[in-house]
């Protein structure tokens, strides 16, 4: 049997949490548009969410495509408070850009270096995330060899694709690669589909109800180096 050669790792969740950090993005993407954009008025969840609804349910492909979506939801609260399309692209654009640091402002948590530092260099090391975040800007990119999302792809997990493409990246067969994250369905249930083994990063000790369960599951990323090293060794 083929021995381990490929980790991929979510991000969301797996290396932070998201809604800390999402939270910080909106309220100061709020923030930002009450100075700069007072035209467009008391823009609250209820109205992004609103807006964002409005935006998939005529463009639906845009589901996996975060940036994309979110800039056309700022696009369309623009033009709603009346601003001309000249004006709409620049200021689109701030107010996204606004937003996106602020969400890249996370609370990685402490064992993610050590993890990766561990597991670095004898082991190809991947991303694969349905999010926005950028590991380059968070200064983990040099730890991976390759970071895909979904708004590259154009199509998130659990779809086969994203595996597919970390696959051949790596210049590796399913059963030399391992895929770790938060999600039952995205993460785990993708990676199998996949043919890829699984790690389920649960911290909270929930109940696994998914039906097949992952090939392993842990509580803490600090696990991973032992479990990982085991199995390859298991498979020379």
């Amino acid at each position: 049997m083929s021995s381990i050669r490929l980790i991929t790792f979510d991000l969301d969740d797996t290396f932070w949490y998201a809604a800390p950090a999402i939270d910080r993005a909106e309220m100061a993407l709020q923030r930002w548009l009450a100075e700069h954009a007072p035209q467009i008025g008391d823009f609250t969840r209820e109205v992004l969410a609103q807006l964002r609804q409005q935006v998939l349910s005529q463009q639906p492909e845009l589901s996996h495509r975060v940036s994309t979506l979110r800039r056309k939801v700022l696009e369309r609260a623009f033009s709603e408070a009346g601003y001309e399309a000249s004006q709409r692209n620049e200021i689109v654009e701030r107010a996204f850009q606004v937003f996106l640091e602020a969400r890249h402002s996370v609370e990685v948590f402490p064992e993610v270096r050590p993890v990766l530092e561990s597991l670095q260099g004898r082991y190809q090391l991947g991303v694969l995330t349905n999010g926005n975040a950028d590991v380059h800007r968070l200064g983990l990119g040099d730890y991976f060899q390759f970071a895909l999302s979904a708004e590259e792809l154009g199509i998130g997990k659990p779809d086969l694709r994203p595996f597919s493409e970390a696959l051949q990246r790596a210049g590796v067969q399913p059963t030399e690669a391992v895929h770790i994250g938060d999600h039952p369905v995205d993460d785990i249930q993708g990676a199998r589909q996949a043919g890829v083994r699984s790690i389920w990063f649960n911290p909270l000790g929930k109940l696994w109800q998914q039906g097949i369960p992952p090939d392993a599951q842990v509580q803490s990323l600090a696990e991973i180096p032992v479990l990982i090293d085991r199995w390859a060794a298991e498979r020379l």
